[in-house]
């Protein structure tokens, strides 16, 4: 799938030659390489952008992973497990 950036860098993609008239005015094919590089930039700013209240509900294990925790490895382990999360995301 040809990947391709705008003049803001930002990444678009196509799945058909047919919907080339979609991609933003401006945008030029990229090699893989360079979209990696501008995932990567990306994700960098992202990560920036984002709360501790977020980077922590990303890290949570899902409901039914915590259940399933609860049930095998009782309240003291699931309980290590959240905090590791919030030691690693401490409220700012």
């Amino acid at each position: 799938m040809p990947h391709y950036k705008d003049l803001n860098n930002k990444l678009h993609w196509i799945d058909s030659a047919e919907h080339f008239s979609l991609l933003p005015i401006g945008c030029v094919q990229i090699t893989e390489q360079e979209m990696i590089v501008l995932q990567d930039q990306t994700e960098t700013v992202v990560q920036a952008s984002l709360t501790y209240a977020e980077k922590r509900a990303m890290a949570y294990p899902s409901i039914q992973q915590q259940f399933d925790l609860l049930y095998h490895g009782g309240i003291a382990e699931w309980k290590a497990a959240i905090q590791t999360i919030k030691d690693k995301y401490p409220k700012a």
